[in-house]
């Protein structure tokens, strides 16, 4: 056997709209998004919190999760749904280690198959264009499967669907420190706004309005 066919290993790429069967595996992969950005002192979520949030009966115009599988197998994308249909892709991957398999063993994948990674995302609107579009508030690859493709594959799948919806743009922010990511994102053809700065009110902060006080 040539090194190149040892170095080849075929495996069987998913993305397909998430459902409440998923939440064990979105609330792992939420974590180890906070721990990657240095942020699990603010992550707060619970599989109970997000069952109680997540899947509206409208995918794409409320919030919106897609989940990336993958399987040593051939995975079935039969999974009837109007919404959106199941990306399926044989991709040629090197050697994978994956320690966490077991804990990421896919719902609904198939024997073998594991979620690697998510984009959770939800419409906003611009007054600009007078057109709706799609803000992509979390993209996450398990960091044994990066630098594959799949980030590519997660966000190019909400950029189809948003100018399939005939929507005006889609959206996201990167951390100022993420070198890589603003360089991945630009080479997908993103414009990169640094004159922009995002403002939040959370926590305390927005409780202390709470009854439409002034403060």
């Amino acid at each position: 056997m040539s090194s190149a066919a040892a170095e080849t290993n075929p495996m069987w790429a998913r993305i397909r709209l998430a459902d409440a069967g998923d939440v064990p595996n979105i609330h792992r992969l939420l974590l180890g998004l906070a721990q990657y950005e240095n942020q699990t002192h603010q992550f707060t979520a619970t599989e109970s919190s997000l069952s109680a949030t997540l899947f509206p009966s409208s995918p794409f115009r409320s919030f919106t999760i897609l989940l990336l599988e993958i399987s040593p197998n051939p995975i079935n994308d039969d999974l009837p749904n109007p919404d959106f249909t199941p990306i399926v892709r044989r991709v040629d991957l090197g050697p994978v280690q994956d320690p966490e398999a077991a804990t990421f063993a896919s719902a609904r994948g198939g024997e073998g198959a594991v979620a690697a990674g998510f984009v959770l995302f939800f419409p906003n609107y611009s007054t600009f264009l007078a057109k709706p579009g799609l803000y992509v508030e979390d993209l996450f690859v398990r960091e044994c499967y990066r630098r594959r493709g799949f980030g590519r594959m997660l966000l190019s799948a909400v950029a189809a669907k948003a100018a399939e919806m005939g929507f005006g743009r889609v959206e996201w922010t990167v951390l100022d420190w993420n070198v890589d990511a603003f360089r991945f994102y630009e080479k997908m053809g993103a414009e990169v706004l640094p004159e922009w700065r995002i403002c939040k009110l959370s926590g305390g902060a927005l409780e202390a309005y709470r009854g439409g006080g002034d403060v």
